[in-house]
Parts: structure tokens; sequence; C-alpha cells
């Protein structure tokens, strides 16, 4: 009355690690590497503890029976500290010695014990498929088996239970091996989703560094030439001078613009949203627009694009005159979304096909995520602009394209064995049942029976596309239960059947709570019918507890080939939550580094031009220092570009100073001497570049006092300006519209320069707030721990 004694996690695996969908995406590769870990502990530890409880009755004295404790537990203990460890190298001299020691320990032990150690070869099968090539590794699996047949014979043992017994040596050896193996895997996957984040990563970041070049490296190094330009011509032409000056303060808004921009840009769009502008849009031109979406759930990446393209296709249209009809449409179709703007009124030659336009340089963005796009002009008049890009489950792009084949081998190795190791289960049971001395019937029913659970199981919960928690899947296990429990009735003595399927499946299918109360149930209804049926208190206790691990391989086995098969879509997601917060920190960093030298080229170009006429010498001082602020803004260029940026905070209040002062402002500064960590004096530095940029939007603002000092939160800097306004008598309002003397929120919006330096300040633990003093002033502290 038994299955093949299988083991599995019992205490390890609890109602909270379950495999239903309740863990968040990003949990998934943990909980499959803890799961793993736990199955295998379990599973090697239980085995050997039931092969050394079989054998302490026939070891007589306490050294036969410490000689196979210890023995055992040398076993155990290579196995689960090396061989079963992820980060094993299976081809190393270690592996390969401590393979031979394994032999020793497995066969030398039977001069002793006998056939009661056979059991113990396991343990060298295992290794053997882990250590050897393959083509070595099954032979020497096909050895051991044999010798194990070889061990019973030798010692008399009947040929029902040296078959039966043969078959579980076969049994363990693979769920040995395809436990450590998955392990191996889950470890594996686990790896590849960091280095394909890393690596989309590192590809938006060649994407920023082609949106900087193109959109503000041009405009910087104008800037600078011009400047040159003026430098020249003060001593020869003023009137020309002041007309360069004006073109640079007016390039230099421009580029400010485009900052904001690009930095908005790199928000998450809404392709909703950006269908709604072009249809209002196009409407408002008088041109009869058509738009179809059929977008389903699309990546963020993938959204972001379209909605991209969506809005660089409408401006196409917008800058023809004759265009009289726009048809957008998205659709999805084998694997990819498609989006097409097809409009007429184009002449063949259509400018928007030169060189260095926005449709120009949307292939080399959509080629980054695996997506084709074409804009061409027909014939007809007619302009048509498409771009594909595929969905996850579909044609990956080039970086997720080697992971992806890594988890479909795993998985496809996986459900290669599962079936195998659960076919030798009904193997095993019907060699039982052999030994029990059935009528022809009995036998038929039992095979009937088992072939039917087989079936079911293959077909259905071995399925990682099965929906669990569905009424079908509940109608399923009443179908396992009753061709598990009904032959019962006729069989009585003779009953045999694989308990362990309905169980396992079970754990999975059902909530936690009432899939450990039905495992408990029947665990229990199982032990009561060997004791009904007059089995011994020792058989009951073995096949009861064969049954339990027999319930939780099942349940773990099928588990992890479940969270195997979610770990590429799960790879996807972190990698695109990687790829979120790359493209918000290069906004932050864009806006903050930037925006206060545009805002002082712009300032200090008009302020040259007015001291001009008066002052050449002056005016020649300002327009060195605007040189300067160019040279500065098309480093940090770089700097945003290549990564994080270490700022100069003596550099910052320098320039700060001097750009304060040029705007008329009365400065009062106090700064620390002391040499800050790194990443806090950079911190401080962006603080006090933006607090500065903010000081410089408002013309009321008279006094500025900076101040920097040492606290028992660590360092403080403040800035505070008296640039409020009043309503006639009432209160002093801030110009900055921030809460009143409020931390400022990790989720403010990264284009508002202050909301963006909080969540620089609190990434080091620290804090900014923002607000009006009871003296009318306004108040920019930021406080970092040091």
């Amino acid at each position: 009355m038994s299955p093949v004694a299988a083991l599995e996690p019992a205490a390890e695996l609890s109602a909270t690690a379950e495999p239903r969908g309740t863990t968040a995406a990003d949990r998934r590769p943990r909980l499959a590497t803890y799961l793993s870990a736990a199955i295998i502990v379990v599973v090697v530890t239980g085995f050997g503890v039931i092969g050394v409880v079989g054998l302490l009755p026939a070891s007589v004295g306490p050294f036969r029976a410490g000689y196979a404790i210890v023995a055992a537990v040398a076993l155990l203990a290579i196995q689960l500290l090396w061989f079963s460890r992820p980060s094993a190298r299976l081809d190393s001299t270690t592996s390969r010695v401590l393979f031979v020691v394994m032999v020793v320990l497995a066969y030398v032990p039977m001069l002793t014990f006998g056939w009661l150690w056979a059991t113990m070869l396991v343990y060298v099968g295992s290794a053997a498929l882990l250590v050897l090539p393959p083509r070595y590794g099954w032979a020497a699996v096909v050895v051991i088996v044999l010798s194990t047949v070889g061990v019973y014979q030798v010692f008399g043992v009947a040929a029902a239970p040296t078959v039966y017994n043969a078959f579980g040596t076969l049994f363990y050896i693979l769920v040995f091996y395809l436990l450590s193996r998955l392990a191996r895997m889950v470890h594996e996957l686990h790896e590849a989703r960091t280095e394909l984040a890393q690596r989309a990563v590192a590809e938006q970041r060649l994407a920023f560094a082609r949106d900087l070049h193109d959109l503000l490296g041009m405009s910087l190094s104008a800037i600078a030439l011009k400047g040159e330009l003026v430098s020249r011509l003060m001593r020869k032409s003023a009137d020309r001078a002041k007309a360069e000056l004006a073109e640079i303060t007016a390039t230099a808004q421009r580029t400010l613009s485009d900052v904001r921009a690009v930095s908005h840009g790199y928000r998450e769009l809404s392709l909703e949203k950006e269908s709604r502008t072009a249809e209002s849009l196009l409407s408002a031109s008088e041109i009869a627009v058509r738009i179809h979406f059929d977008q389903g759930d699309l990546p963020v990446q993938v959204r972001t694009l379209l909605a991209k393209v969506l809005r660089e296709g409408v401006t196409n249209v917008l800058r023809y005159s004759d265009v009289e009809h726009c048809e957008i449409d998205v659709r999805h179709q084998d694997g990819k979304v498609a989006l097409e703007i097809v409009n007429d009124g184009v002449t063949a030659d259509d400018p928007a096909l030169a060189p260095g336009s926005a449709l120009t340089i949307l292939p080399d963005e959509v080629s980054a995520l695996g997506g084709t796009a074409t804009a061409k002009a027909g014939a007809d008049g007619r302009f048509r602009l498409r771009v594909e890009l595929p969905l996850p489950g579909g044609p990956g792009g080039p970086a997720a394209h080697d992971t992806e084949e890594r988890s479909e081998s795993a998985s496809k190795q996986i459900r290669r064995l599962l079936p195998v190791i659960m076919a030798l289960m009904g193997i095993g049971a019907l060699a039982h049942l052999l030994q029990l001395a059935p009528r022809p019937w009995e036998v038929a029913l039992v095979v009937g029976s088992i072939v039917a659970l087989l079936a079911l199981q293959f077909s259905y919960f071995n399925r990682p596309s099965t929906q669990l928690r569905s009424a079908q899947s509940y109608g399923m296990l009443l179908v396992q239960a009753c061709l598990i429990y009904l032959p019962l009735l006729p069989l009585g003595p003779h009953w045999v059947s694989l308990p362990g399927l309905l169980l396992g499946s079970a754990l999975l299918v059902l909530p936690p709570v009432a899939g450990w109360v039905f495992f408990a149930l029947n665990i229990a209804a199982y032990a009561e019918i060997h004791r009904v049926s007059g089995a011994d208190l020792t058989s009951t206790i073995f096949y009861t507890a064969a049954t339990v691990m027999t319930s939780l391989t099942v349940f773990g086995l099928l588990w992890l080939v479940r969270l195997v098969t979610e770990l590429a879509s799960t790879r996807r997601r972190l990698a695109e939550m990687a790829l979120a917060e790359e493209r918000l920190r290069f906004a932050r960093d864009l806006h903050d580094l930037l925006g206060m030298s545009l805002s002082a080229i712009a300032l200090k170009s008009e302020l040259t031009a007015r001291v001009l006429p008066l002052d050449r010498d002056r005016a020649a001082e300002e327009l060195n220092e605007v040189l300067g602020l160019t040279r500065q803004a098309l480093s940090d260029v770089r700097s945003v570009a290549s990564g994080y940026r270490e700022l100069s905070l003596d550099s910052e209040s320098r320039t700060a100073k001097s750009v304060l002062a040029a705007a008329d402002v009365r400065v009062r500064m106090e700064m620390l001497g002391d040499d800050l960590p790194t990443p806090v004096r950079t911190v401080l530095a962006v603080v006090l570049r933006e607090g500065v940029t903010n000081v410089l939007r408002h013309s009321k603002v008279e006094s500025c006092e900076i101040a920097m000092r040492r606290t028992d939160g660590g360092i403080c800097l403040d800035i505070v300006n008296d640039g409020v306004e009043r309503n006639g008598d009432g209160p002093a309002k801030p110009v900055v519209p921030e809460p009143r003397a409020a931390a400022v929120p990790r989720d403010s919006s990264p284009g508002s320069g202050i909301g963006n330096l909080s969540h620089r300040v609190a990434d080091l633990g620290g804090e900014l707030t923002a607000g009006v003093e009871p003296d009318g002033r306004f108040r920019l502290r930021a406080v970092v721990p040091a």
C-alpha cells in the first residue's frame, strides 16, 4: 500500500511562500532561489534519515551504529554543501575528488551493512550526472542501478523487492539530479536578469548621449563660438558685438527650453493622451483624422516610444499645408504592435526624410527595442510612417535574446525529466503491488487507475499555462481524488495508488490555508487506511512519511517549473524598472546640472550687452564668465551622458556668488572648509546650484544668504532669500509653490528643480525642506548625514 518514497520539503514550505501569483513580480526570482534550496535540503536530508533509521535495527552495537551515522552524514554533507550549491564549480578538481569520496562512502559500508546500505548509491548516481559529461554520467547511472540489483541478488533478496528498489534507486537519482540542476538554473536565470537590466541601462545611456549631442551640444558649441566672436568685435564694433550677444542670449534661452523638453520627454509618455492631442491638433488644422487603437497592455518602453513616434509623426503632418486626410492606426499582430501614420498632401521628395530630422533618428531608437521603422512618400502623394515593435512573449530584442534561450532551455529540460520521474512513481507503485500477490483483475484495476492519474497529471497539472484557482482546476482535483480513492473499495488491503499526485497538485491549486488543511486531512486518512488494513506501526509510519514527501516533491517541482517559465517575463519587468529609474535619473541630472548654467549664460549675456557701451573692461570680464559657463555646460553634457558626476562644491559656491552678484543680488555666503565625502559633496553642490537657479528666476530678490554648517543631523545647507510677494497687508506667500516649512515629497515631479532635489537628498538618508519663514523670507534647507 505504498507510493514510491519520494522526498520533498515539509516544514520549510509554509503558506506564506505561495506559488499562486500572490508575490510581487520582482520577488519571484528570490522565491525560486529560496524554494529550490529548501527542497534540496529537505529531500536530501529526509532520504538520508530514512536510510539510517532503516539501518539501525540491523546495526548491533554502538560501533556499527556510529559507523552508519558518520558515513551517512558525510554523504549528506558532500551533497548539500557542494553538489547542491548553485555556485559550486562542477568541472573543478574539487568536484572530481569529492565524487570519488562519495563512491567510497557509498560502496565500502556495504561490506558491513550489506543490501541495507544500497540505498545510499543514490547520492553517487546524482553526483555522476552532475560531474561527468552526459555520455559518461548516464552510463554511470546504468552501472549503479545494475550494481544495486547485483547487491540485492548477492544477499538473497527476492525478485519483486529487487525490482522495486532498483526503480526506487533510479527514481531518487533523477530527483536529486533534477533538484540540483534546477537550483543552478534558477541561480543562472536570476543572474541573467541582472545582466539584462544592466545591458538595457547601458543601451539607454547611449541614447542619452545621442540626444544630448543632437539637442544641446550644437547649441552650446554655437554659444562658445559666438562668445569668441564677440570678444574680437568688442574693440571694433560695439553694435555688432551687441547683436551677437543678443543671439547668444536667445540661443541660451532656446537651449534651456530644450533641456526642459528632453527632461520631460524621458518621463513615461501616455499613448492615449498623445492620441487625443494629435486628434485635437489635426482637427483644429482642418485635417480629417481617423484614429484606430488596438494597443492592449503594452510595456512602458514600448508605450513611451510609440507615443514619441506619434508625436513626431503628427508634427510632421502639421508641417504641410496641403494635407487633408490623416489616418493613425495602432494594432497587435504576430506578437508585435504596429503604429502607422498615413497622410496625403506630400511630394516624393519629402523634407521630413532629410538627414538630421526627427524621423531619421527614430529607426535607431526603434531598433534598440528590436523593432523596425519605415518612412516614405509614395507616388500618389501619401506619406506613410510605420513602426513595429516586438512584445514580451514575441520575438525579443537583441539584449534579451540570449537570456530567453537560456530560460527556454531550462524549462524544456525540467519538462522532459518531470514526466519520467512521475512515470517511475507509477512503476514503483505497480512493483509494490506485485509483492502482495494480487489477482489479475486487481492488477488491471491498479494499472488503469495509475495510467489515468498520470495522463491527467501530464496533460493538465504539469502544464505551466494551467490556470490555478479556477473552477476547472478544482474539478480536475475532484477527478484525481476519485481515481485515487475509489479503487480502495474493491481492492481493500491490496490498494496501491499515487496519493502524492493529488496532494502535490492540491497544494499548488488551492488557496494556502485550504491547501494545507486538505493535505493534513488526506495524510491522516492515508495513515488510518494503513492501520485498518493491518499494517504494523513501522510500515504505517514509513509509508505515511513516504506519501508526505512524495506529495511535497510533486508540489515543489510543479511550482519550480512554473517559476522558471515565469522568470523570463519577470526579468523583462525588472529590466523595464531599471530602465525607467535610469531615465528619471537622467531627467533629474539634465535639469539640475544644466538649468543654472544656461540661465546664468542668458543672464550674463544680457548684462554684457548692457555694460558694453559703458565699460568695455567690465563687459570683457562678464564675457569671459559666459565662455567659462559655456565650457562648464558642455562638460556637464558629457557628464550626464556618461553617468553620475562628482561636482566641486567650492567651484559651485564661487559661481553662485558671481552669478547672484551679477543679478544685483546682495550675497552673504558662509561655507565649510571640511573635506566631505564625495556623495555628500556632490548632492550639496547640486542643491546649491538648484537653489541659486531658483533665486535667479525671480526679479524681486534683493538679498540672499547661503550658509553651510555642521549639526547633530549631519551637514546643513541653508539658502535664504527675500523673494516673496505680498498681497496688500496679507501674509507673505512664497514665489515657489512649496508647502510651508514642510518636507518636499519624494514623489515630486521630475520636472520641478526643487522637487528633483528631494530624490537626491533622500537617497543619502537626508531631508529637504522649503517654505516661508515667519520673517517673510523663503528658505531652502538640505540636511544630509555625514
